[in-house]
């Protein structure tokens, strides 16, 4: 025979259920804590991966390393993002021929290789460079080169100067060269140059380059990574 009344039986069911809601909640902010650091443990992978070279890159320009990256945006639209690497002596930006390095563009949109060539050349046109033999020469080579790219497509171009010579990788596949360092001088300046179209773009690119000093052939900016 239970000895207890009716209000003692509710203040039970009461307790149980504060209780039970209780645990709940510390099931439902554990599960939310594990998601947060399962994120942030995404991110970081991210990141690294993002500041480790590709495989084909390492293979081609042993030791380098990112300088740094950044967005390129049309209209507050974004076109493709872009990735600086130089090789273990580093870059100066005004001696583009003297140093091997890539550039890397991870497109966020479909383009027509044939648009990518001729806004290429009129970007070179509009900085000066080349004589109007050469940049028509330089047209061609392009289109005949630049494939059509869609979202998540690599474009990449690597200078290498023995002998002096642009190779173009789509995602990693070599699709041809360019000779001549002026023909590198004139494309990369599009990014590198100090009177580049994207000025905030090369900031980016280039904040992982220590200042040029004369006779340093030591790695440009230490081993760090700009992004």
């Amino acid at each position: 025979m239970s000895c207890s009344t009716p209000s003692a039986s509710r203040r039970g069911t009461e307790a149980r259920a504060l209780r039970g809601s209780r645990r709940r909640a510390l099931l439902q902010a554990g599960r939310l804590a594990t998601a947060a650091l399962l994120a942030l443990a995404a991110g970081g992978v991210r990141a690294a991966a993002a500041s480790w070279p590709p495989g084909w890159l390492q293979a081609r320009l042993p030791g380098c390393r990112l300088a740094g990256s950044g967005w390129f945006r049309w209209w507050g639209f974004e076109v493709y993002r872009a990735s600086l690497w130089v090789g273990p002596r580093g870059l100066d930006p005004a001696r583009l021929g003297d140093r091997p390095f890539a550039l890397e563009l991870r497109y966020a949109r479909a383009l027509a290789g044939r648009d990518i060539a001729d806004t290429s050349a009129r970007l070179i046109a509009g900085l000066g460079l080349g004589s109007p033999r050469q940049r028509e020469q330089w047209l061609r080579s392009m289109r005949h080169l630049f494939p059509d790219v869609r979202a998540g497509d690599r474009l990449a171009g690597l200078y290498r100067g023995d002998p002096p010579r642009t190779e173009f990788f789509l995602d990693g596949r070599r699709v041809g060269d360019v000779a001549g360092a002026a023909f590198a001088q004139a494309f990369f300046a599009i990014w590198l140059s100090e009177r580049s179209p994207a000025p905030a773009l090369r900031r980016a690119l280039t904040a992982g380059l220590a200042p040029a000093r004369p006779g340093n052939t030591s790695a440009a900016g230490g081993d760090g990574v700009a992004s």
